[in-house]
């Protein structure tokens, strides 16, 4: 029996809320959308048609509150609940709770996501149903010295994972005997701590694996399906890095086997709707890994080789629906690969960011280029959620047509104001090995060298369009000063003119420990830079949002400098390099304060404090020392007199211009 569904609340957040509200629209669908206090001004509360707070900014206190989640459903007369992926999404408990409420829950049973819950549990489950599993223990005895004597069965090395979670927590390769007791109790630490549950098992580790998983479609009229296959092997840490699809030198019949035993697994727990059962492959041979009871992050790829929308098939089948499309009738067209652009710091071991988007620019403008995304610019990465910025998928004709499509759809992305993995990325993506197709789990540590290499000092051409920016931004301010009735007077010119030399400007930057000394000769169309390297001819022109056509040394290229504050980001190449500009007129205004109060020079890290409120200083002291882009910048007293106010602490983040301490008279 049909059940239509007319008005749909995405119990999520971010680019998975957008992505499934963009369906349930094209649907015809009301969309509903839930937020927490940081998600206020959310991208997925704008697009919404209404939208309801639910808590704090804690997931545990929003997002993951079974109650406030139904009560918004209660009130927005919700017929229909999509949980996207994360939080409730893989909660029985959830389910159950929208069941019990008479609301469509627009994913799995229950008892299947129970069943899939436990990886031992599944893998007994599978064992039965005849899917193949890597050789390993999955009993429930946990006994220290037994798993021991499992792992010397199995053979050595061995991988302990705990048995209730996933994203690489609680997971251990163990290559001895002699490792495996302190690896154990880590395994298990982290477990009981991330899951609550201390359970682990102990399977043959492959060490050369490729990770690829299958996407199962059910509905509640005994079809289910596989829409191919996907190979999400480039991982780190455990956790997905790129994705695409079909996975590379996958036979037909290798295909079909692989989607037999996915589909064999959906059946043996009377599964419904989008499911993806994931495999670990080596050689010949494929092993049953574990089923995710929900749509994937992933999943625009399959997408992309189906032509099919899988969240049009989710609502459909929850509708009551049978599957639009029999095995046969599935397409298989091109290749689609898909990366996880994420505010993270490669440079500091992928230390994940927060604060504010100064300056985004996603490349969905490109052909055959798509996007999911849940921030603008503006927005702020909040610490309370996934730091994932968006999802960058492309399709081409070909593997080779979409690995050139995704270098050039990364060389078109722009983020400032956050630390983003953009470079890493598009690292991956220029590599002969990942263009070759030579995947597996160890694709990045055996690269790492060349995806992450060490910084290196900013060229003459980055320091040129630097120059450049700074010059016609100082052009338009003056420009912008000139008298009104006198539009033609010299002084508007601002050319830095001196008796019997050339007009000349002097620019200083700084990029990591260096301090670089810039002398702009002006000339009739452009300007001769003294840099490092030498003499170069610059001109160019600048727009309001950024973008530069400059001619360096007569070479024409286009570009794109974001200023924020005293950091100048240069995107250019497909690269992106940072500079700080050191402007005299704030580092005079530092030296003198304003009024007894002394701000910082630019953005920084407070790395010394050297004096006390209520102590008595003498004209020149050192007050506080500021740490930008491993630079130190002393501020030192401007007068004689008395420390009224310290207005930061050591460690402390500060922008530009932000008050560090008051000054009194003594």
């Amino acid at each position: 029996m049909i059940r239509p569904i007319r008005t749909l609340l995405v119990a999520n957040r971010g680019e998975i809320a957008v992505r499934v509200m963009r369906t349930a629209k094209a649907l015809g669908l009301r969309t509903v959308a839930v937020y927490s206090e940081a998600d206020a001004d959310a991208l997925h509360v704008a697009v919404a048609d209404e939208a309801y707070p639910i808590g704090p900014a804690p997931a545990r206190e929003s997002y993951l509150r079974i109650d406030a989640i139904l009560d918004a459903a209660q009130k927005s007369g919700a017929d229909a609940i999509h949980p996207g992926y994360g939080f409730l999404s893989e909660n029985a408990a959830f389910a159950d709770a929208c069941e019990q409420a008479g609301i469509v829950f627009v994913g799995p049973p229950a008892s299947a996501i129970r069943a899939m819950g436990s990886k031992s549990a599944a893998k007994a489950l599978m064992e039965k149903a005849g899917v193949p599993l890597v050789p390993g223990y999955h009993g429930e005895d946990q006994d220290a010295g037994l798993l021991a004597r499992e792992a010397e069965r199995i053979g050595f090395p061995v991988l302990i994972k705990a048995s209730a979670g996933g994203g690489g927590k609680g997971m251990k390769v163990v290559r001895s005997a002699e490792d495996f007791p302190e690896a154990l109790a880590s395994a298990q630490r982290e477990a009981k701590s991330a899951f609550g549950d201390d359970k682990v098992l102990v399977e043959k580790y492959l060490t050369t694996p490729r990770h690829i998983e299958v996407q199962v479609f059910a509905d509640s009229h005994g079809n289910c399906v596989y829409l191919h296959e996907r190979d999400c092997s480039i991982q780190r840490r455990h956790q997905k890095v790129v994705e695409e699809a079909p996975a590379p030198g996958m036979t037909p019949e290798r295909r079909a086997a692989m989607g037999k035993a996915a589909v064999d697994a959906a059946k043996a727990v009377g599964y419904r709707g989008a499911g993806t059962v994931e495999f670990i492959a080596e050689g010949e041979h494929f092993y049953f890994m574990e089923m995710n009871t929900r749509l994937q992050v992933e999943h625009p790829v399959t997408e992309a080789i189906t032509g099919q929308d899988l969240v049009q098939w989710q609502i459909r089948v929850a509708q009551g629906e049978t599957l639009p499309l029999t095995q046969e009738e599935i397409p298989l067209e091109g290749h689609a690969i898909e990366v996880r652009l994420y505010a993270e710091d490669p440079a500091r071991d992928f230390l994940p960011q927060v604060g504010r988007l100064d300056h985004l620019v996603l490349p969905s403008h490109l052909d055959h280029t798509r996007v999911d995304t849940g921030v603008r610019a503006g927005d702020t990465v909040s610490i309370h959620y996934d730091p994932m910025i968006a999802k960058i998928i492309v399709s081409g004709a070909d593997r080779l047509e979409a690995v050139r499509r995704l270098e050039a759809a990364l060389a078109a992305t722009e983020v400032v104001g956050l630390a983003t993995n953009r470079v890493f990325l598009k690292a991956i993506a220029a590599h002969p090995a990942f263009a070759a197709a030579e995947l597996d789990t160890n694709f990045i540590a055996r690269h790492q060298d060349v995806l992450l290499p060490a910084p290196a000092p900013v060229d003459d051409m980055v320091l040129a369009l630097a120059a450049l920016s700074i010059l016609k931004e100082e052009a338009r301010q003056s420009a912008e000063t000139v008298d009104a009735a006198d539009p033609w007077s010299p002084w508007g010119l601002a050319p830095g003119w001196r008796l019997n030399r050339d007009a000349h400007v002097d620019l200083t930057f700084a990029d990591r420990e260096r301090r670089i000394d810039i002398r702009a000769h002006f000339r009739p169309h452009g300007f001769i830079l003294a840099l490092p390297g030498g003499d170069m001819a610059v001109e160019g022109e600048a727009e309001a949002d950024g973008s530069l056509r400059a001619r360096l040394d007569g070479v024409a290229l286009s570009a794109r400098v974001i200023r924020t504050g005293n950091r100048l980001t240069v995107f250019v190449r497909g690269g992106e390099y940072a500079v700080d500009f050191i402007d005299p007129r704030l580092a005079s205004q530092a030296a003198t304060g304003t009024a007894g109060r002394l701000v910082a020079p630019m953005p920084g890290t407070i790395i010394r404090i050297a004096v006390e409120e209520g102590q008595e200083v003498t004209k020149g002291a050192a007050l506080v020392v500021v740490e930008a882009m491993k630079m130190e910048h002393t501020v030192a007293a401007p007068r004689d007199g008395k420390v009224k106010a310290l207005k930061f602490a050591v460690g402390d983040l500060v922008d530009e211009g932000a008050e560090l301490l008051v000054l009194e008279d003594a």
